[in-house]
């Protein structure tokens, strides 16, 4: 069984956890995976304004180490909690086109709510979560991080005609 887990911030203990409960005493391949999200442009418009003319490519280049930096750090602990060798896969592009491109060669998909948390519905997925889920061509085991919220937070229905 090929299991990958989609590591981002704030999601992915739980979904490591979910990864060692699916897998269970099965001699799973796990994959981890981090896409940094890279348009090819400048980092921020704004921000190379504040730098000032000359800098902004340096200014880019730290920006882009220290995401790199703080990705791989967040890979580490991941494979340190899930307690084995994953595949652990830094990658850059659209995460929503990465992830479901992974997603075509293994059995399972482990993805973290990352929208609204407080409230049971559509907004607690984000949009390239939700691209992901409705694009994957393998099972998927959506995970909510923290406590669920209860089903008082769903909207009441219409009223009747």
């Amino acid at each position: 069984m090929r299991i990958a887990v989609w590591v981002t911030e704030g999601t992915w203990p739980a979904c490591v956890d979910a990864a060692r409960e699916l897998a269970g005493s099965t001699d799973a391949e796990f994959i981890l995976i981090h896409v940094r999200e890279e348009s090819g442009g400048p980092a921020d418009p704004g921000f190379g304004s504040l730098i000032g003319r000359g800098r902004r490519r340096h200014a880019d280049q730290e920006l882009r180490r220290l995401s790199e930096e703080a990705a791989g750090t967040m890979l580490a602990r991941a494979a340190r909690r899930l307690g084995a060798e994953p595949q652990v896969r830094l990658e850059s592009g659209f995460p929503e086109r990465v992830v479901t491109a992974l997603a075509a060669q293994v059995d399972y998909l482990i993805v973290g709510r990352d929208g609204d948390r407080s409230r049971l519905g559509p907004a607690s997925l984000g949009r390239h979560t939700r691209f992901v889920i409705d694009h994957a061509p393998c099972r998927v085991l959506l995970i909510w991080p923290g406590d669920v919220p209860g089903l008082g937070s769903i909207p009441p229905p219409p009223p009747e005609p």
